[in-house]
């Protein structure tokens, strides 16, 4: 009789540790999911962007083919491992395209570039903030599963390590603004 109380206790023990598990694993899932939501909104907004540019400037036409054609590879590699560097690559290149419409004074009274711009600015943030739900999200997750005795668990229900997400090396440079604005 002792034996099946502990049995059955060990079974509900497991139990309660793998659903625990299981709804962690979920946030993280829905948390990346609210980046790849955030990233679609994202890249809605480049063909109007491009298209305003396009308008008042004489912006180097294969820099703007670049970022469609990113956008349009980014939109068909779903949920891959290289869609964060295609992001980044993204980002730098619109980052790069904004600095350059400082020469372009039309431009930048135009009030549809102005809305479009905005609109990118708050983008960025909802996604760093969306980054930042994921990676503690993340981290709640991980330490489930690496801690005592969830690890047990985790390792027997093959409940697996979550990366976080990390700025590239070159986006943690701190920017001049002198040099932006000379360039």
């Amino acid at each position: 009789m002792e034996i099946a109380i502990i049995i059955i206790v060990v079974i509900l023990i497991a139990i309660v540790y793998y659903n625990n598990l299981v709804r962690k694993r979920n946030q993280v899932e829905n948390a990346f999911s609210s980046i790849d939501v955030m990233l679609k909104k994202r890249f809605d907004l480049i063909p109007n962007l491009v298209e305003v540019v396009k308008q008042y400037t004489n912006y180097e036409e294969s820099a703007l083919t670049k970022i469609t054609e990113l956008r349009q590879i980014a939109l068909a590699s779903g949920k891959t491992e290289n869609r964060a560097e295609i992001d980044r690559e993204i980002a730098a290149s619109v980052r790069g395209m904004m600095i350059q419409v400082e020469n372009y004074p039309d431009l930048k009274a135009n009030q549809n570039y102005l809305n479009l711009q905005k609109t990118w600015t708050e983008s960025e943030e909802q996604i760093a903030a969306a980054r930042r739900a994921f990676n503690s999200n993340a981290t709640v997750y991980n330490n489930a599963i690496m801690t005592f005795p969830g690890n047990l668990f985790a390792g027997m229900f093959s409940f697996k390590h979550q990366a976080l997400l990390e700025t590239p090396a070159e986006e943690r440079v701190n920017l001049n603004a002198r040099n932006l604005f000379n360039s």
